[in-house]
């Protein structure tokens, strides 16, 4: 598959960064260093592209049934400017994504970009008409996502809306500490800074209409900024500058995002569970608060089995006690050589200089202290289990 590029691609290359391909898109894994951004945004600001991301809007009528129909939590429990984390599932029960879904305002059709935005009245609750949703799949998604939506609806005969608008937005996040007060300088009201842990709401961001959110996927406070892809150059180089002395926020690439969420214990679609490779249900991937068994989602029956049954294996995290760093696919054991998990990622904690893992572990040794080894190279290294998140946040 060919490349995708962000809208700021060049602005990337130009500040030196070095790209990755993930999911089929050339991003920056790293600017700086993935220690020195890791820091940033630890200890006071830093600010992620993530316009890999997905953005596929869903309106209409019947647009609260669909959603309801295709992930495991309750949309039907939103209000507009309101967030939910949420699976996506097929019949067994097993994820093929997870996502964040959001209500926009009521009677906004689904758009595109500036289109969408300009249809969002900045008081959330004064717009009349049907239910409007933004859900965001992970990157390389997008299309299956919307194929799926498009067909479940077409199948089922229900009056909903849905487009990918993927290419139409692009998506910032900024994150840490001094998140707030550097949203706060960039917004002309206090409507961003008053929002609560995710909660949403259309305002101007450095003169640019945008949908924000108190989301993120680092652990910190932070937010995340979705606007029109031809406009995100204005609102980037607002909190980044032009990367010299000047520049509030450290610009931050894939290598910290992955570093922070290891952390703090985050999924990571595609590697920590995947219907393929590495086929995990939520409650195998400790997110079961996210299944709501009152509703009728794919793959509702399967997991009303699991949850009465019990899991075999759940995903924890493990820290090293000797030298080493575990990678994803490192086998966990015993410590005398029976294999009881495996590993699906792993790093050296930049925050605690330690290594720390995450992946699946039978259910008999995924108490917190529980003492396992990891096979690195060959050699079964002594660990300790720890139920994420690693820091205290």
């Amino acid at each position: 598959m060919t490349d995708r590029l962000p809208p700021l691609h060049e602005t990337h290359e130009a500040r030196g960064a070095k790209f990755t391909d993930f999911g089929g898109w050339q991003m920056p894994v790293e600017f700086d260093s993935i220690r020195d951004e890791h820091a940033a945004v630890r200890e006071s600001l830093g600010v992620f592209d993530v316009s890999h991301m997905g953005e596929i809007e869903v309106s209409g009528p019947d647009a609260t049934t669909l959603m309801n129909r295709l992930t495991t939590n309750d949309v039907a429990a939103l209000d507009p400017g309101d967030s939910q984390y949420a699976a996506i599932t097929n019949e067994e029960g097993v994820m093929l994504d997870d996502t964040v879904v959001y209500r926009l305002t009521d009677g906004t059709g689904a758009g595109s970009g500036a289109d969408a935005l300009a249809g969002m009245d900045r008081d959330l609750d004064a717009a009349g008409g049907d239910p409007a949703y933004l859900f965001v799949p992970n990157a390389g998604h997008d299309e299956r996502m919307t194929d799926r939506w498009t067909d479940y609806r077409d199948d089922g005969g229900l009056d909903a809306t849905v487009a990918n608008a993927t290419d139409d937005w692009a998506m910032l996040a900024v994150q840490g500490p001094d998140a707030a007060d550097a949203v706060d300088d960039a917004t002309p009201a206090d409507r961003v800074v008053g929002l609560s842990k995710f909660e949403a709401t259309v305002a101007a961001v450095a003169g640019v209409d945008a949908w924000v959110a108190r989301t993120g996927y680092t652990g910190e406070d932070g937010f995340e900024i979705m606007c029109p892809a031809e406009s995100v150059g204005d609102v980037w180089s607002t909190f980044v500058g032009d990367g010299g002395a000047g520049a509030a926020a450290q610009p931050c690439g894939l290598g910290a995002r992955d570093t922070l969420r290891t952390e703090m214990g985050y999924l990571l679609s595609g590697q920590d569970f995947d219907p393929d490779d590495e086929p995990r249900t939520p409650y195998e991937a400790r997110i079961g608060f996210v299944v709501k068994l009152d509703t009728e989602f794919v793959g509702r029956d399967a997991l009303e089995r699991q949850h009465e049954a019990g899991v075999d294996e759940r995903f924890v995290g493990v820290r090293l006690l000797e030298r080493g760093v575990p990678r994803g696919g490192y086998a966990v054991t015993d410590g005398d050589l029976t294999r009881v998990g495996r590993l699906t990622s792993g790093t050296m904690s930049p925050t605690l200089d330690q290594p720390i893992g995450l992946g699946y572990l039978h259910e008999h040794y995924v108490e917190p202290g529980t003492e396992v080894s990891v096979v690195v190279r060959g050699d079964e290294k002594r660990a300790e289990v720890v139920v994420p998140p690693f820091l205290d946040r």
